[in-house]
């Protein structure tokens, strides 16, 4: 199944960033997955103050990961993510019904600047 995941990393350390993305794409491939995209969308205001693990957080790093894998694989990441210190947020999502041409029609992460 085609999944998405978009991440929010504290901000201030592109390494930490880095190193969340590359522990989660790690698990997918070592499991058998695909990546098919990975964008790094850079630092945001979030919508609303978040309070994680004893911080309340103003702004985070965004990224976006996506790519195929089984069930278990994609719980295993979630878990990951969830229990990583470094993490504010992460939200994940099922893209398709694992047809091939639903699957054809998810191009390239699109992302319009607000610059």
């Amino acid at each position: 199944m085609l999944y998405e995941t978009i991440g929010i990393v504290r901000p201030g350390n592109l390494a930490e960033v880095k190193e969340i993305v590359l522990t989660a794409g790690q698990l997918v491939l070592r499991n058998g997955g695909v990546i098919r995209d990975i964008k790094n969308w850079g630092v945001f205001s979030l919508p609303r103050p978040v309070s994680k693990h004893q911080a309340r957080h103003l702004k985070g790093h965004y990224f976006v990961m996506r790519y195929d894998c089984g069930i278990k694989t994609h719980e295993e990441v979630r878990k990951t993510l969830a229990v990583d210190p470094r993490m504010i947020r992460a939200a994940n999502v099922k893209l398709g019904d694992g047809k091939l041409t639903t699957l054809s029609k998810f191009g390239e992460i699109p992302w319009n600047s607000f610059e």
